[in-house]
């Protein structure tokens, strides 16, 4: 049998990256300016700054991005009355077309894009020498020990920044989840999102049982709210419906299998009845747990 190949578009492409820097910034420092021919990406990760592009000044907060277009004139400044900024700044080539979606763009952040972006800073440490914050240092060094494919990990949360932002901007919307929470810094972030994966992995070793939110804040050591927060900002749902969901996926493992009815696998997973668990499977994939079942079985003997 022949298989045609389709050829994967490519809409945003980053080959080439000119300078990687994180600055942090007190009271008082200013940076002359420059301008170049290559784009240029300023995220503010603490604090604030007062930042020029050719004739507008912006005072950018915690958790805003603003690019810098080829060839714009720019500069930063540091205020005595401003809380003294962390900034993450990058430069790289991109000929897209689609870049001109970024051109005069000043945006807030939202929990996606920040955690794209500090996966982008953290492999940039990992590929790249320091110094990361000399002003006067653009040279981009190898690191020896770098982990495997690095730069390209940095490339590919680059590009995928560039094409969410642009599908948001398309979508007219602005996302509301970019001003529905005040933006945390990377440290904070990833603090966070280790926090979340504690929770997962406690609710995996619980699926027999009947968890509650209050069992959760107890183990966690969480406030309700707090914790409800921190979920749904680094898993995009509530708590309670995520290990919903890992109790379907695992029944759907045990289906698989064929090692057990139905009644023993609502029991295996904390359902009180065979009715609440092919009620909520049926919610969750669209099909009664037998129609799944002889699913399965048909996709075998294909």
């Amino acid at each position: 049998m022949d298989f045609a190949r389709h050829t994967l578009k490519e809409m945003i492409a980053v080959r080439k990256l000119i300078s990687f820097h994180y600055f942090e910034f007190a009271k008082g420092y200013v940076f002359e300016g420059e301008q170049h021919d290559f784009w240029e990406l300023l995220y503010v990760d603490k604090g604030s700054v007062e930042v020029r592009a050719d004739d507008r000044t912006h005072q950018l907060e915690q958790g805003t991005i603003i690019f810098h277009k080829p060839g714009e004139f720019h500069t930063v400044q540091v205020g005595q009355q401003h809380k003294p900024p962390n900034l993450f700044v990058l430069s790289f080539e991109c000929t897209s077309p689609y870049m001109a979606r970024f051109e005069n763009l000043i945006l807030g952040l939202g929990t996606r894009e920040r955690n794209l972006l500090s996966q982008l800073l953290q492999e940039g440490f990992h590929s790249f020498e320091p110094p990361y914050d000399s002003s006067h240092s653009h040279e981009l060094i190898s690191r020896h020990d770098a982990p495997f494919a690095s730069e390209q990990a940095m490339r590919n949360y680059l590009e995928t920044l560039l094409i969410q932002l642009i599908r948001q901007l398309d979508d007219a919307k602005n996302s509301e989840g970019l001003a529905a929470r005040k933006p945390a810094s990377f440290q904070t972030e990833k603090a966070e999102q280790q926090t979340v994966q504690r929770i997962i992995a406690f609710m995996r070793s619980h699926l027999s049982e009947a968890l509650t939110i209050d069992r959760l804040c107890r183990e966690l050591h969480l406030g309700k709210s707090r914790l409800k927060e921190i979920f749904h900002a680094q898993a995009g749902t509530g708590p309670m419906e995520y290990f919903k969901q890992l109790k379907i996926e695992e029944a759907k493992t045990l289906i698989r299998e064929q090692q057990y009815n139905f009644t023993e696998i609502a029991a295996m997973l904390g359902y009180g009845s065979i009715h609440y668990f092919s009620r909520d499977f049926k919610k969750s994939t669209g099909m009664p747990p037998s129609d799944y079942a002889r699913s399965a079985k048909a996709r075998v003997r294909i």
